[in-house]
């Protein structure tokens, strides 16, 4: 039977890590997952009542089946407004609503780039990116993030990188899994080269609510980048991750914003792929939600305060403290060891499972993970992580 090349191109077995873990809890062994980003699963809930509520009056608008490419107009109009609160001008015409953050991104590669073009990404970087740059036949041509300067842009290399085929430049602030935010010097750097080479910046912020010691986002759509996709939606910021309710948010010169408009809603309105209902409930989330996300954002924090603390006092662990996110790349800098191995005794030792470096393209033996999880779970785990790395 024929297979076309994505289907060789994709892994066909687990890595070792995840044998490991398989096998332990095939044997009825616990492992801690300190790997995903799904909160729910640490008691991060969006209230049951509030989400009834908006779906109960989601309802008479979503029986009859009216669909927008854009999304329902309703929907945008209140994405509009949560940025209108931040000081961001994103009219509902510039908005698109997506089934998610990864659609969104799909989208975006197709509407920039032809086979066999370049899109920069950063590095480290999450693997989502690769697959979906396979789909799209897209190159992804690294920048790096520097982890000696808190994991900030290195600029003359990610202008080094640039050619003829480069179409846009991704940028993920709040960063997974480096915790870095890109300040406003850099964004305006970037946006000059990004106007400099006629270029598209695809701004993802999904991390945007969870902030340590700034008190806002600085974000791409401020500066005077030509053409700006902010992405976000309701998986991290509301902890709805099962709602799969994103969205792009379009701004730059009105020429480019309004051919970019024109084609994501041709490639929305092939697909139509975002729940009706969950649409008309976007208005009454986004109002009634403020106080759950004040509590979510301090939970984070205070998992965030947990972990900082205790792993900068292991021996052999560095940290450059998370600015945002759920997540942190812990440098390893003790004696020399095998990353993976050192994932693999991790886990059969602590029961918990991380992520080696090498699975975001980080440079040095490092231990991602998210420091999202309950606090007496969260502090358990990290004494054994540092009683592991002291040994």
């Amino acid at each position: 039977m024929f297979f076309s090349s994505i289907a060789d191109a994709f892994p066909q077995a687990l890595n070792r890590l995840y044998r490991t873990r398989d096998a332990m809890q095939q044997r009825g062994e616990f492992v801690l997952d300190l790997v995903s980003g799904n909160v729910n699963r640490s008691g991060i809930v969006f209230p049951e009542s509030l989400l009834r509520n908006a779906l109960d009056k989601a309802v008479p608008a979503a029986t009859i089946y009216q669909p927008d490419s854009f999304g329902q107009p309703v929907a945008r109009e209140a994405v509009s407004e949560y940025y209108h609160q931040a000081r961001i001008d994103l009219p509902p015409e510039r908005i698109l609503l997506s089934p998610g953050t990864s659609i969104s991104y799909l989208y975006c590669f197709k509407l920039l780039a032809e086979g066999g073009d370049e899109i920069l990404c950063p590095s480290p970087s999450y693997p989502l990116f690769e697959t979906i740059a396979q789909l799209c036949n897209v190159r992804l041509i690294p920048y790096l993030l520097r982890e000696e300067q808190s994991w900030a842009i290195d600029l003359d290399y990610l202008e080094s990188q640039l050619t003829t085929r480069t179409r846009a430049i991704v940028l993920i602030s709040p960063h997974n899994p480096t915790g870095a935010v890109a300040n406003e010097a850099q964004l305006g750097s970037l946006a000059e080269v990004a106007a400099r080479h006629r270029l598209a910046i695809i701004a993802d912020e999904v991390f945007s609510e969870f902030l340590f010691g700034l008190d806002e986002l600085p974000r791409p759509a401020q500066t005077q980048a030509p053409l700006v996709f902010t992405l976000n939606g309701f998986s991290k910021m509301l902890a709805l991750p099962g709602l799969k309710l994103g969205w792009i948010g379009v701004s730059g010169e009105p020429v480019l914003v309004q051919k970019s408009m024109r084609t994501l809603e041709m490639l929305s309105d092939t697909f139509l792929p975002v729940n009706e209902l969950v649409q008309f409930a976007v208005p009454h989330l986004l109002r009634t939600a403020p106080p759950f996300m004040a509590e979510y954002r301090n939970k984070v924090a205070g998992c965030r305060e947990l972990a900082v603390e205790a792993l900068s006092q292991a021996r052999n662990l560095t940290l450059v403290p998370p600015v945002g996110g759920f997540y942190a790349a812990v440098h390893w800098s003790g004696p020399e060891r095998d990353e993976e191995q050192l994932l693999v005794d991790l886990l059969q030792e602590c029961q918990i499972l991380a992520h080696p470096g090498y699975f975001y393209e980080i440079c040095g033996t490092h231990i991602v993970m998210t420091f999202v999880e309950q606090p007496e779970v969260l502090s358990k785990a990290l004494r054994a992580l540092v009683e592991f790395a002291d040994r």
